[in-house]
């Protein structure tokens, strides 16, 4: 997402004398697949040289479900949340039908239980949706409700299954939400907008554009593309309700995205999108306060990188970035316990505009969502982090969000 010094209006707009960025709008088809067992198959090759992490053990061949964002508002886009299977052992991916009547469904996180998923709505009148998962793949949309935000770009749930949080782009504002036993959301329980310190360069105001919570559970970060600023606030888990503790300064003009956090809580990997760096930040799991260090290389060279999202392998030897401009994905060995990467190489992407990035629940495969050229690529993750690119690019239209199941 670029920075937009107007209120939201949709499409992504860039920084003075950035390249102009496409719109927000896009389509992957596909509807959730049941997971399904199928013949035993080879397992991704594993370098000969690879030694710093353990072969995984082998494992029947197996399908799960993979959920697809979309936007359905532009020409050519989808009608809802798109779906499809990958196989596990190969990352081929498989299309299926798509759960309509959901708006703009551009962003996806999963409850804790795994029985519900929730979307944003990213437009003028933000808002977020609940759509129950049948334990035989069944899907009912459960309803909406309004964020009090524009643009709603970002969502997660709290790790205690409660509460939704999601962030407004377009407004700057984070919002909270209950959710029910049946995992409906109720009416929105606050909305905090950042109103301070002051946009940074080119901005016109505050941009909201990711919401988490740290794992030591207590606290939640909102990154804010505008202010230059993450945000950790404390979450009330009886009233719902924000209190910022802290806050982190990050270089003006930087453009911080989105971080993702070590699993051992003490460190987390920021992209900072407009000056093209990652910045490793300490983290106090006491008092929620996030210390950025200096942004590192993300090997893409001198150009406009446009750095889109990290994600860090399940044990936390590795980190990947997805990087937009060059198309490509950067690879960084972690050190110290988390406190410092070491850029190790970059590969193409396969495929154009890399706007999103998840990895498998076992870390073993890598899907890039990429916007421009409507594909889904996938990777297998050799014991040494390595990248290997995994068959053919998935086709879906102007790929946004890609979420596998476990």
């Amino acid at each position: 997402m670029k920075p937009s010094p107007h209120p939201y209006s949709g499409p992504e707009r860039p920084a003075p004398g950035l390249p102009a960025l496409p719109g927000r709008r896009g389509f992957l088809g596909g509807l959730l697949a049941t997971a399904a067992l199928a013949a035993a198959g080879p397992a991704l090759a594993t370098p000969a040289h690879a030694a710093a992490r353990p072969a995984p053990a082998p494992a029947p061949r197996a399908t799960r479900p993979l959920l697809l964002g979309t936007y359905t508002s532009e020409a050519g886009g989808g009608t809802g949340i798109g779906t499809a299977a990958y196989d596990t052992a190969t990352g081929a991916i498989t299309p299926g039908p798509v759960i309509t009547g959901v708006d703009n469904p551009s962003y996806l996180a999963l409850h804790p239980s795994g029985s519900t998923v929730y979307a944003v709505a990213e437009q003028e009148a933000g808002a977020v949706t609940a759509v129950g998962i049948a334990p035989d793949g069944a899907y009912e949309v459960l309803g909406s409700r309004p964020t009090g935000g524009s643009g709603t770009t970002h969502l997660s749930v709290h790790p205690s299954g409660r509460w939704l949080l999601s962030a407004n782009y377009g407004s700057g504002s984070v919002a909270v939400h209950p959710i029910a036993e049946d995992g409906s959301l109720g009416e929105r329980t606050d909305l905090v907008t950042h109103s301070s310190p002051p946009p940074g360069p080119g901005q016109g105001g505050p941009h909201a554009h990711q919401i988490v919570t740290a794992p030591d559970g207590g606290h939640v970060l909102a990154v804010d593309l505008g202010t230059d600023t993450v945000y950790t606030y404390a979450l009330d888990e009886s009233a719902g309700t924000l209190t910022e503790v802290s806050r982190a300064a990050l270089a003006p003009g930087s453009g911080p995205r989105h971080l993702a956090f070590h699993p051992g809580g003490r460190s987390a990997y920021l992209a900072c999108e407009l000056d093209n760096t990652l910045v490793v930040c300490a983290y106090d799991p006491a008092t929620g306060a996030l210390t950025p260090g200096p942004g590192q290389s993300t090997g893409t060279g001198s150009g406009a990188g446009y750095p889109s999202q990290p994600v860090v392998t399940g044990d936390g030897a590795y980190v990947y970035l997805a990087n937009r401009g060059p198309n490509s994905l950067t690879r960084y060995a972690v050190e110290d316990d988390g406190a410092a990467v070491r850029l190790l190489d970059t590969v193409p992407v396969g495929g154009d505009w890399p706007r999103q990035l998840a990895l498998s629940p076992d870390s073993t495969l890598l899907f890039a969502a990429n916007q421009r050229s409507s594909t889904v690529t996938v990777f297998g993750v050799g014991p040494d982090g390595s990248l290997t690119a995994a068959g053919d690019p998935f086709p879906a239209p102007v790929a946004v969000c890609v979420l596998p199941l476990p």
